[in-house]
């Protein structure tokens, strides 16, 4: 028998994260996840105004801000038969990309680059050295008095005896291979992306009113038509360009650099069984052409069309009561009654299993891009093949952590890059005279409808039925039940529990490499790690950020 390594909690804003692996001849031989926090919104949901719903679901998660908003009020919209107007479409399009720009930032420096920079390592670098590298890397002009001065701030940190918000990490672990002067110049973009990402968030409160939770959508529509003017809609406009150029000079440059020294994670922690795609930022007001297309991947690059009816949710090893696998439409959440005894060989999550075709895709960044690519998409085909060329890899390394990484920085990119097209679109119908942001719609007394939208961390589904003109049944599928939930009634593991199987651990009491796969499904992190060794009965106690 292997050592088992418990990694809980990995929290996220909607609840706790349990990570359970076995580790056999220096490797993940078996994984579990297990969601620790019972969700239930659903239940309140039931007797309801459809109106009212999307404020409820919004507050799931307080860091995807308004995406589940979004979904529930295109159900509505897609049970009620409500086309909505072009200028509603834009303002939506707008705020998700604003969203993808905030939120993927966030992901890589504050969640996810501390998995492969050395923030002691720093302290050993020379400034010089740095600043020309930063040149050679990025073409972004850093003088090395600027990196002297980031390192003198961090040596005080650690004479001071911490190292502030980025104390307890895995500093000096043996899986860490960047040279200092690499790590001093990611260190230093970390702290710029502070400040940058306080300004990104900005977006959503011009048009929103605030961040998180913003509240300018309605069933048929927005509210935001007072902000439909030059000014408002200039100073969306130049915050966006700010994060563009960051996103292009720094982010992307970042990616790229740090990823060349970890060229064989482009062979660790993949997930080839299937992809899946709603696809998003439509192009028109009935959806039917959108940025980023919709499908589903079986086996390689061939890519099927999406058919939400082959969903299926499965509680088998779930905390719910026993039952076959359901279609959201006919799904219910009806929690086990006393205690939930955490046990692997049978319910160890307060996660369904989703299932497509009873099959368990990845959701998220990787996918979308794998569906695009695919489907010959050319904006992505050649962001894609570029990322190949420069790394040096072939298309099989995109089936890895490395390569769902790289794909969060990519669709960064060509999402920003397809922004400036909705903001021209925007002005060019306010100077036609056009302000409409809203369609009138009267509530049916009896129906059913679903909303799908793919937001930063993957395919998120929200199905309502509607009777007597109240919630009947309300149904939702979020990207961390995708790519987190358990195994099904069959034994077919999850994404991310497949993912994690044949990692290589250095050091069971630093279980660096674990992390770093979990955190490329962008999960938000705890404050501590709890590792057992069933074999000493001894308990290891690590610090992590």
């Amino acid at each position: 028998m292997g050592k088992r390594i418990i990694i809980d909690p990995i929290t996220r804003i909607e609840g706790h994260l349990r990570i359970e692996v076995e580790v056999e001849n220096g490797k993940v031989k078996d994984a579990w996840c297990s969601g620790q926090m019972f969700r239930g919104i659903e239940m309140m949901l039931k007797g309801r105004d459809p109106r009212d719903a999307h404020h409820f679901v919004q507050r799931s998660c307080g860091v995807c801000t308004y995406v589940h908003a979004l979904s529930s009020v295109k159900a509505v919209e897609d049970a009620c038969k409500i086309v909505i107007p072009d200028n509603a479409r834009l303002v939506r399009n707008l705020m998700h990309g604003a969203q993808f720009q905030h939120d993927h930032l966030v992901h890589f420096y504050f969640l996810h680059a501390l998995d492969w920079v050395d923030i002691v390592s720093a302290l050993d670098a020379d400034p010089v050295k740095t600043a020309k590298l930063s040149e050679n890397v990025s073409g972004y002009p850093q003088k090395s008095e600027y990196f002297r001065e980031v390192q003198e701030r961090l040596k005080t940190f650690v004479a001071s005896g911490q190292l502030g918000i980025f104390n307890n990490g895995y500093w000096g672990h043996s899986a860490y291979v960047l040279p200092p002067e690499a790590n001093l110049m990611a260190a230093s973009h970390y702290l710029e992306a502070l400040s940058l990402q306080a300004k990104a968030a900005r977006m959503h409160a011009i048009f929103g009113g605030k961040n998180p939770h913003p509240q300018f959508l309605v069933v048929g529509g927005v509210t935001s038509v007072a902000d439909l003017n030059v000014a408002r809609i200039g100073e969306f406009e130049a915050i966006w360009k700010e994060t563009c150029e960051f996103i292009d000079k720094i982010y992307i440059p970042d990616l790229l650099a740090v990823a060349s020294f970890y060229k064989d994670w482009g062979a660790i922690g993949g997930n080839n069984e299937a992809f899946l795609a709603y696809g998003d930022f439509a192009n028109d007001a009935k959806e039917e052409n959108k940025l980023m297309p919709g499908g589903f991947i079986r086996k390689g690059l061939a890519v099927e069309s999406m058919d939400p009816n082959r969903i299926t949710e499965d509680v088998t090893r779930a905390w719910y009561e026993k039952g076959t696998p359901k279609h959201p439409f006919n799904g219910d959440t009806k929690p086990i009654q006393g205690e939930t005894n955490y046990d692997t060989n049978n319910q160890y999550s307060w996660l369904k299993a989703p299932r497509y075709d009873e099959l368990a895709p990845e959701v998220g960044p990787l996918a979308r891009v794998l569906v695009a690519y695919g489907k010959g998409d050319p904006a992505v085909k050649k962001a894609v093949d570029q990322v190949l060329k420069k790394l040096d890899i072939g298309a099989g390394a995109l089936f890895s952590t490395l390569g769902r990484t790289a794909a969060r920085g990519i669709e960064t990119q060509l999402i920003g890059n397809a922004m400036g097209g909705w903001i021209d679109t925007l002005k060019s119908n306010i100077d036609k005279g056009d302000k409409k942001t809203y369609q009138p719609w009267e509530m049916t007394d009896k129906a059913r409808g679903f909303g799908l939208n793919d937001v930063p961390r993957g395919a998120l589904g929200h199905w309502i039925e509607i009777e007597g003109g109240k919630i009947k049944n309300y149904q939702y599928v979020v990207p961390s039940t995708w790519n987190f939930g358990p195994a099904d009634a069959k034994g077919n593991k999850g994404p991310v529990e497949r993912s994690l199987i044949g990692t290589p651990i250095a050091d069971a009491a630093n279980p660096l490499e674990i992390l770093r796969t979990v955190h490329s499904y962008d999960p938000c992190i705890a404050c501590a790690v709890h590792v057992i060794d069933p074999h000493t009965n001894e308990t290891y106690k690590v610090q992590v950020i």
